[in-house]
């Protein structure tokens, strides 16, 4: 994990379990005239702890946060790559919106000194899929080699992809996750033209509040989220740390509104039915949901009414939490770092907690794990992404013991 609460992966849960904040004011650029003046931004992240300065030129943040993920993920795993297995291994690492930051930079200069001042580097810079190119050639890593972009559900999207993968034979293990940053004058921008983000520049650390009566918005994230996924019995026989098996992958479109959800949860309905039905598992037997749950007025809603289509009376017996509410919304991104929350979760026996949660708002009524972590036992649980266009994804975990 690298994420706005954290460079490293016990250093993002940690601090999520303490209840902190990522949120906080926009440093980067002047937001004087931005409505929104928040972000979830990265601190304590050095490029060079990870690249040569000289290769810094080659890559935008989210290949940045992308290959220093991936090293943490792999030093956890305990997994080698060599000439034995490298065709074995592949990557599927995604962005909602790549390159953005050295979009902008470019164009800058392109209006200020030419074309001829563009750097060689643009293009493989800012590509999404050059996130997965830069990691499969630092570890060699010769299998299938992919990059989804579905908004916001690109990170869930890449683990699931990855899941399927192994279970159809084209890999024995893979690098998966998403990765984001777009914090910029035009990533900002964008979210205040579409009114999408939170203005609560006050309280930048109570900005981003999913499910409470006073939100207004969601609050823009960055960093990546990385895993290794492995087939089991092989993971097994090298003794290695699982902290959950994958066991169902769930995909749908609402078919409805290019950035609005369904406003009875449709989509996000179908893809829990799609993905517990797929892991052979009965409703009731689901401990915990790892929300998309961002903070805006119309997702958070139609997001609960999909919980309660799909698991009926059992919905008020199981817990849900956003760990946006810490983050904020990491777009691409999202997805593989709140996979890894879930699988720390299971590792721990401990629910993060939605914080900011103070006052329910209006048809906002399940157990969202307000304001403080909570230990009991989390067998199953399933983690949901929802993004731009309707595309919608959802993955099921169960513990192993």
């Amino acid at each position: 994990m690298v994420s706005p609460l954290g460079v490293g992966t016990e250093e993002s849960w940690s601090a999520l379990l303490a209840g902190k904040s990522g949120v906080g004011p926009i440093t980067r650029f002047d937001v004087t005239e931005y409505p929104s003046k928040i972000a979830g931004e990265i601190d304590g992240f050095e490029p060079t702890d990870y690249f040569e300065r000289k290769d810094l030129k080659k890559t935008d943040l989210h290949i940045q946060y992308s290959v220093a993920a991936t090293s943490f993920a792999l030093a956890d795993s305990g997994f080698e790559i060599d000439d034995s297995n490298a065709e074995r291994v592949g990557v599927t690492i995604g962005s909602g919106i790549g390159g953005l930051t050295t979009i902008e930079t470019t164009h800058e200069r392109l209006l200020a000194r030419g074309p001829s001042r563009i750097s060689p580097f643009f293009i493989p810079s800012l590509a999404v899929n050059l996130a997965a190119g830069h990691v499969s050639i630092r570890y060699g890593a010769r299998g299938p080699n992919t990059a989804p972009c579905t908004a916001c559900t690109t990170g869930l999207h890449a683990v699931g992809d990855a899941f399927r993968m192994i279970q159809h034979g084209y890999a024995d293990a893979m690098i998966a996750g998403g990765a984001e940053g777009v914090v910029t004058p035009l990533g900002i921008g964008g979210f205040c033209a579409m009114k999408a983000l939170s203005t609560r520049n006050d309280e930048p650390e109570r900005a981003s509040r999913p499910w409470d009566r006073d939100r207004d918005g969601f609050v823009l994230g960055e960093g990546a989220g990385i895993m290794v996924l492995e087939e089991l019995e092989q993971a097994r026989r090298r003794g290695a740390r699982v902290y959950a098996e994958i066991a169902g992958y769930g995909l749908s479109g609402d078919a409805y509104h290019i950035s609005a959800p369904h406003p009875e949860g449709q989509g996000a309905e179908t893809v829990m039915r799609q993905a517990l039905a797929d892991a052979e598992l009965e409703i009731d037997s689901v401990d915990y949901i790892n929300a998309h749950g961002t903070s805006t007025p119309l997702g958070d809603v139609a997001e609960v009414l999909a919980i309660k289509q799909v698991f009926g009376d059992h919905a008020r017996k199981l817990a849900v939490s956003s760990t946006k509410s810490a983050t904020g919304h990491l777009l691409g991104a999202a997805g593989g770092l709140e996979t890894g929350f879930v699988c720390l979760a299971m590792r721990d026996q401990v629910l993060p907690a939605t914080i900011n949660h103070e006052h329910p708002g209006e048809g906002c009524d399940l157990d969202f794990v307000p304001l403080t972590p909570r230990e009991t036992r989390v067998d199953v649980a399933i983690n949901n992404s929802f993004g731009f266009g309707g595309t919608n994804g959802a993955l099921v975990f169960k513990r192993l013991d």
